[in-house]
């Protein structure tokens, strides 16, 4: 214990140690946390003030919504800020406490669009049994099941690593605290550390992953049955699902289904999970959401009378 209180702080090294390059960065990221937070929030708000989008997709897309905002701020806002100096450096606890948050936020969000994938997979392939199935209080069940899962998951990332001795060095090659980047300067051997980290975060991602890949599956090939109306509505509606599915699985797969060692083309796939993707996601959704929109417009034209 006494180890690790020699570290009380961590320098990141970032992403570039050009000072135009960061000047760049910080007008991009700045810009890309800004659409984010307007597009999820904004999302937010037409789910809980249209009273036409209170089907239960609509009560996960609002949630997904509200976890991908703050999943930007753990990480996001600080990243910011750090382009303006020189020296980027963050507390021992600081550390911790963005690792926690930003595994609490993933994590919700990936047991979340499991439940969202059922969801379509009801409404799709058991439209008469749908709303007696999914009723308030099984999406609420639902919903607080994603959150205790991603609690979980992050819990366990803090019971490894607030113990680890860090008695230096203490420079992060990385722009924000990540798992593999501390494990490389913890003072320890790390092995069984690393094999539970690639076993818990590398496990959730593939199995989940295929899972959903499945259940997609499943649910096109059920199309058939429907009218030509119905075919277009659940293609529009499971292609936005399919695609923050990829979105967002592919760069974890890529990042944690391997050995315990850091690439620098990690930083560019950390860049987009964490920072794009929850910019890409109201996005996908309400260009491809003909009733989202409608309520949009509909709010939009309220407020102004």
């Amino acid at each position: 214990m006494e180890q690790r209180k020699n570290v009380t702080e961590f320098v990141l090294l970032g992403l570039t140690q050009s000072v135009q390059g960061q000047g760049i960065l910080f007008v991009v990221f700045l810009l890309i946390y800004i659409v984010t937070m307007v597009g999820n929030l904004l999302i937010v708000l037409t789910v809980v003030l249209s009273p036409t989008l209170d089907s239960p997709m609509y009560f996960f897309l609002g949630y997904l919504s509200f976890m991908d905002a703050f999943y930007s701020t753990s990480i996001t806002p600080n990243t910011i800020i750090d382009l303006l100096y020189e020296k980027k450096t963050i507390s021992f606890q600081a550390c911790m406490t963005q690792l926690f948050t930003e595994h609490l936020f993933s994590g919700a969000e990936v047991f979340l669009l499991v439940f969202m994938a059922y969801d379509r997979y009801l409404a799709i392939c058991k439209p008469l049994h749908y709303l007696t199935i999914m009723n308030q209080r099984v999406c609420v069940l639902m919903l607080l099941l994603a959150w205790v899962g991603g609690f979980l998951h992050a819990l366990l990332h803090i019971i490894f690593f607030y113990n680890l001795p860090f008695c230096g060095p203490n420079v992060i090659d990385h722009f924000a605290c990540d798992t593999y980047p501390l494990l490389k300067l913890a003072c320890t051997d790390t092995h069984i550390t690393a094999v539970t980290v690639v076993a818990n975060d590398g496990a959730i991602c593939v199995t989940i992953f295929t899972l959903l890949l499945v259940s997609y599956g499943v649910i096109l090939r059920s199309l058939k049955n429907l009218s030509q109306e119905g075919k277009r509505k659940a293609l529009s509606t499971c292609g936005s699902h399919i695609t923050v599915v990829v979105l967002f699985f592919v760069p974890c797969i890529f990042t944690y289904v391997r050995p315990p060692v850091t690439l620098p083309i990690d930083k560019c796939f950390a860049v987009f999970y964490t920072i794009v993707t929850p910019m890409l996601n109201p996005l996908i959704y309400t260009l491809r959401n003909g009733e989202m929109q409608n309520a949009m417009k509909k709010l939009w034209i309220r407020r102004k009378q």
